[in-house]
């Protein structure tokens, strides 16, 4: 038939023009603290490994769990699939678009912290999938946005340091 594209076509296609024009909804300020205080928020994060078996963590600068090493991520956004999300995730935080299907899903995970974003008004609830994946990333490549720095951590190192964040430890438990 002309004119007619498969449904696998036609997920790329929209993956595409989410990643690279931003078609998902950003709530302004005021939308985003009402909704934080009402309902939890969904999220993917990263658990990535590089081919020495060591994790990436990166050094959190905003709440919550700033001042702590975490595994990168973040939210997934109003009218955005799971897959575009994870392909701007992987693109804003590693550099580099990976689609959701390499990687491993781990598990559905559950964060609760005493603030937010925004402050200390209320606490944060998060929904988190967690997914792993196995990549060599050069550090000073990364972006500074949400972590002012990064390093690779053996499971042992991980688990028994004070600032690496408790959520972050859960992945490799």
């Amino acid at each position: 038939m002309t004119g007619v594209i498969s449904q696998e076509a036609f997920s790329s296609i929209f993956i595409f023009f989410h990643l690279h024009l931003g078609f998902f909804m950003f709530l302004d300020d005021n939308t985003f603290k009402t909704v934080i205080a009402s309902a939890p928020l969904v999220s993917i994060d990263l658990v990535v490994k590089n081919s020495l078996g060591q994790y990436l963590l990166g050094y959190r600068t905003n709440r919550p769990a700033q001042g702590f090493w975490f595994v990168l991520g973040g939210r997934i956004q109003k009218d955005e699939t799971m897959d575009a999300a994870f392909l701007r995730l992987t693109k804003n935080e590693l550099g580099q678009a990976i689609a959701r299907k390499n990687a491993t899903f781990i598990g559905p995970f559950e964060h609760f912290y005493q603030d937010t974003v925004f402050g200390n008004d209320c606490t944060t609830h998060y929904v988190v999938l967690g997914y792993s994946l196995t990549i060599d990333i050069d550090l000073s490549s990364l972006p500074n946005e949400q972590h002012n720095q990064y390093a690779w951590f053996s499971q042992d190192e991980l688990l028994s340091r004070e600032d690496v964040h408790l959520h972050s430890k859960w992945y490799v438990t």
